[in-house]
């Protein structure tokens, strides 16, 4: 799928854990529910940083452009080292490593622990580089172009200082779900994996698939591509997903936010 719908998503799932967290009788404190949309609307983007015409390539400029060459290579060579038989050649690492489990729990975890290690910087540079990434995604006819890069680094910077100050207010959110003390904002690296698999299961439905089960082996393929039969799907850009798909993803977002704060 294409940057906008794949943010629309992991917005719309993190809203549907508050919703049905809040139906177990624990809801998430409204800044905690904000925060997480918008930190899994980034996350979402974020395992097509094996692709150099991403969106997530153009989001800071120089320093993500070599940061998606250095990853694509990466996935590359683990793709040649642990393919079987099976799986076919490839030329670049697009849809491999970032696109699976393991990476999505990777990424999840090495982001709990620098929040709960690094203080509040660590935890205001996790904030910034999702809320740019969200603000791509979610207003990207608003974003294209470079000569918005500087507003969107702005709004983004402004948007992590205020709600890690909301965060940090006694019942703002900051120890959700983890309550002992030193696991402050243990919890962001919950939307980081969830972002990272809805943006797995949106490429699943797509003609290419995705191989999110990887590195557990499928007949004669280490990468096999999961995802519904091939009549049921559709290329990235297509109708499907601009006019059924994208709309869907905002209905149930809304619907789940609602849910999540008790207004329905």
């Amino acid at each position: 799928m294409m940057g906008p719908a794949h943010s629309l998503s992991g917005a719309a799932a993190w809203l549907g854990v508050g919703a049905a967290v809040a139906a177990a009788g624990h809801p998430m404190p409204w800044p905690v529910l904000l925060c997480g949309a918008l930190l899994c609307a980034g996350a979402a983007l974020a395992p097509d940083l094996d692709h150099k015409a991403a969106t997530i390539s153009r989001a800071f400029g120089p320093l993500s452009r070599g940061l998606c060459e250095i990853v694509d290579k990466l996935s590359y060579a683990v793709y040649k080292a642990t393919k079987k038989q099976g799986d076919p050649r490839r030329s670049g690492g697009h849809r491999t490593l970032t696109h699976t489990w393991v990476w999505a729990v990777l990424i999840g975890g090495a982001t709990s622990v620098l929040a709960i290690t690094g203080g509040r910087w660590a935890v205001l540079t996790i904030l910034f580089v999702h809320m740019v990434l969200a603000i791509e995604g979610l207003l990207w006819r608003a974003a294209r172009g470079s000569s918005s890069d500087v507003l969107v680094w702005l709004l983004a910077a402004t948007s992590a200082w205020i709600l890690a100050g909301v965060l940090d207010r006694p019942r703002g959110g900051s120890d959700w779900l983890f309550t002992a003390p030193g696991q402050e904002y243990l919890w962001l690296g919950l939307p980081i994996v969830l972002g990272a698999l809805v943006h797995d299961i949106g490429d699943a439905l797509t003609v290419s698939g995705c191989p999110i089960l990887w590195p557990i082996p499928i007949g004669r393929k280490r990468w096999y591509p999961i995802g519904p039969p091939k009549g049921m799907r559709f290329r990235a850009g297509s109708w499907v997903e601009l006019k059924v798909l994208m709309p869907a993803f905002m209905v149930l977002g809304g619907v789940g936010g609602a849910a999540a704060l008790n207004v329905i």
